[in-house]
C-alpha cells in the first residue's frame, strides 16, 4: 500500500462512475456482474443524495455505502433483496419513511484493516440522528455458514459466531459496530452460495430518535434543570411563616430556572413544637392535620413559579392509619401521590407509622422520574423495578440525625444511579429541634449522583452541598448522555442482566 496523505468521506457523484464499478469489480470478487450500472447509481443518487457515500484515500475510491430510506413496518415482514430494493430499481425509497436501509457497502481489499468500514457505518449513523430516523437494517450475509450448513442451522451458527466459536469475518464486523440480529432470511441475495442462501436482518437503534406525536405539541425536555433544597429546621410560629419560608426556596430555584424543586423529608416537622406536651405519636398526627393545606399551597406554587416541586414527605392518615408521604405538584396543575414504603424502626416504633403499598413512576415535561423516600433507598429492587419502567431521574428526600444514617443513604443512592443508569438526587435538612421530641438533630449533605462513565464525572458526583448549611444546590443532567450510555457505555448493567437466571418482578 501507497503511504497515506489523506483520507477523505464524500458524496457519491456519478462522475465517480467508472471509478466505482472498477471498485466493485475488485472487491466482489467471484460474483459475477458484481456492479450497479450506471443507470441505477443515476436513479440513486437523485433519489436520495446524502445516502450515497464513498471514502477516497489519496483521492482513489476506498469504499462505498449505498443507502435508501424506508417504512419499518417494511422490514419486519420477511423479504429479499430485490423487493427491497424495487427490483434494483430504488423506488421504494421514501423520504417520509423511518428507516434508513443498507443497500450495499465494501471496502477494496487493499485497504482493509484500516478501519475505513467503521467510518462509514459512523456516517450512517450521524445520518439517522440528523434525520431523525429510528435506526439502520440491512440483510446481512453470512458467508462462512456454507462450512457449517450441514451441521448448524443458522441460528445455531450465528450463536456460536457470537460466541467466537466460529470467525465470520461479515457476521463479526456487524456486531462490533452495535448491530443486533432480529431475523433470519430465506433466499434473501439471489447467488449467495457462501451464506447458503441466508441472511440475518441486523439492526442498530438510534437512541436519540423522536417519534412524531401528532395529539401533544409538547417537547420533552433533554437538559435538566434540577434544585435541591437543603432545608434548616428552625422554629416556626406557625404554618403561615412555614409557608413563607418554603416559597422563598422555589422563588430562588424557580430564578435559575430550575425545572424541579426538591424538598426533604418531613421539612414541616418544626411545626409539631406547638403540641410538644403531647406524646410522640399523637404529636405527630397533629402535624399530619397540615399536609392537605401544604400540598394545596405547593399546588399554587408550582404553576406561579413555573416549576415541578417534589414535597419531600409529610405525615397523612389514611383510614385512621399513619404514612409517610409526598406529592409531586406539577407545572401544570396536576398533583400526584407517592408513599414512603418501607418504614424505619424509629418511625414504626415511635410514631406508629406504616409502610404504603404503590410504587410507580411519574411522567413530565421532563421525561420519566421516580421517587423514594429516604429508607426506600437502601433497597435495590426498588429503584430496578423504577428504571424498567423508564425513569431517568430519581429523587430521594431523606432526614437523617447522624452520619452514619446520612451514609447509608448516600452510599445506596450512589449505587442506584451506577446499577440503573440514571441520575439520582437526594435532599436532606440541617440543623436541630430542641422543642420537638424524635427530632432532635439532622445531619445531611444534599447530592446529585450520575453514572460512572466517560460521558459523566469521574466520581459519579454531578453536584454536592456543603454539608449541614442552608443552601440551595443547582445542577443540570443531560438525559441524551443516558441513552448514549445504555447502548454504548462501557459496561451496560441494564442490558447485560441475567434475564435468563433471575428476575424481578412487581406484584
Amino acid at each position: 500500500m501507497k503511504k497515506i496523505e489523506n483520507i477523505e468521506l464524500s458524496f457519491l457523484s456519478i462522475d465517480d462512475y467508472q471509478e466505482l464499478k472498477k471498485a466493485m469489480i475488485e472487491s466482489y470478487t467471484g460474483i459475477p456482474d458484481a456492479y450497479w450500472s450506471e443507470r441505477q447509481m443515476e436513479s440513486l443518487i437523485s433519489r436520495f443524495p446524502e445516502g450515497q457515500v464513498v471514502i477516497k484515500v489519496n483521492n482513489q475510491i476506498a469504499g462505498c455505502a449505498l443507502s435508501i430510506i424506508v417504512d419499518y413496518k417494511r422490514i419486519e415482514k420477511v423479504h429479499t433483496y430485490q423487493e427491497i430494493t424495487g427490483n434494483y430499481s430504488f423506488n421504494t425509497h421514501k423520504p417520509e419513511g423511518d428507516m434508513l436501509y443498507g443497500i450495499d457497502v465494501f471496502i477494496k481489499h487493499e485497504f482493509r484493516g484500516l478501519r475505513l468500514g467503521r467510518r462509514l457505518y459512523d456516517y450512517r449513523k450521524e445520518l439517522c440522528e440528523k434525520l431523525n430516523l429510528r435506526g439502520m437494517a440491512f440483510g446481512g450475509r453470512i458467508p462462512n455458514y456454507h462450512l457449517y450448513a450441514d451441521k448448524l442451522t443458522p441460528k445455531q451458527y450465528i450463536d456460536k459466531v457470537r460466541k467466537k466459536e466460529i470467525h465470520d469475518p461479515v457476521f463479526n464486523f456487524q456486531i462490533s459496530n452495535d448491530f443486533h440480529p432480529t431475523k433470519i432470511l430465506k433466499n434473501y441475495l439471489e447467488g449467495d452460495e457462501a451464506s447458503n442462501d441466508y441472511a440475518v436482518l441486523l439492526e442498530w437503534d438510534n437512541i436519540y430518535y423522536e417519534k412524531e406525536d401528532l395529539s401533544s405539541t409538547v417537547t420533552i425536555k433533554k437538559i435538566v434543570r434540577l434544585g435541591l433544597i437543603q432545608w434548616q429546621m428552625r422554629s416556626y410560629k406557625n404554618l403561615d411563616e412555614l409557608l413563607h419560608q418554603a416559597e422563598f426556596f422555589v422563588d430562588s430555584v424557580s430564578g435559575y430556572r430550575s425545572d424541579f424543586a426538591l424538598f426533604p423529608e418531613f421539612f414541616n416537622a418544626p411545626l409539631m413544637a406547638e403540641n410538644n406536651h403531647l406524646s410522640e405519636s399523637e404529636a405527630i398526627r397533629e402535624l399530619a392535620k397540615h399536609t392537605s393545606a401544604i400540598v394545596d399551597k405547593f399546588a399554587k406554587f408550582a404553576i406561579s413559579y413555573n416549576i415541578n416541586i417534589i414535597s419531600g414527605s409529610m405525615p397523612e392518615i389514611v383510614d385512621n392509619k399513619l404514612y409517610n408521604v409526598g406529592y409531586l405538584c406539577k407545572r401544570d396543575g396536576t398533583v400526584e401521590r407517592y408513599e414512603k414504603l418501607h418504614i424505619t424502626p424509629n418511625e414504626a416504633k415511635v410514631w406508629g407509622m406504616q409502610g404504603g403499598s404503590k410504587i410507580q413512576t411519574f411522567d413530565t415535561d421532563c421525561g420519566k422520574i421516580g421517587i423514594l423516600i429516604c429508607y426506600d433507598v437502601e433497597f435495590p429492587e426498588l429503584g430496578r423495578l423504577l428504571a424498567d419502567d423508564g425513569m431517568d431521574i430519581l429523587f430521594v428526600p431523606f432526614l437523617t440525625d447522624t452520619q452514619n444514617g446520612y451514609s447509608r443513604v448516600r452510599n445506596c443512592a450512589q449505587a442506584r444511579a451506577i446499577e440503573n443508569e440514571c441520575y439520582v438526587a437526594i435532599a436532606g435538612s440541617v440543623g436541630n429541634l430542641p422543642n420537638v421530641h424524635n427530632m432532635d438533630i439532622q445531619y445531611a449533605q444534599s447530592m446529585v449522583f450520575t453514572p460512572c462513565d466517560f460521558a459523566f464525572p469521574t466520581n459519579g458526583i454531578k453536584a454536592e452541598a456543603t454539608a449541614n448549611s442552608e443552601m440551595i444546590l443547582i445542577a443540570d443532567v443531560d438525559i441524551d448522555s443516558l441513552r448514549e450510555l445504555n447502548q454504548l457505555g462501557t459496561v451496560r448493567n441494564l442490558k447485560d442482566r441475567r434475564k435468563d437466571i433471575y428476575e424481578l418482578n412487581k406484584k
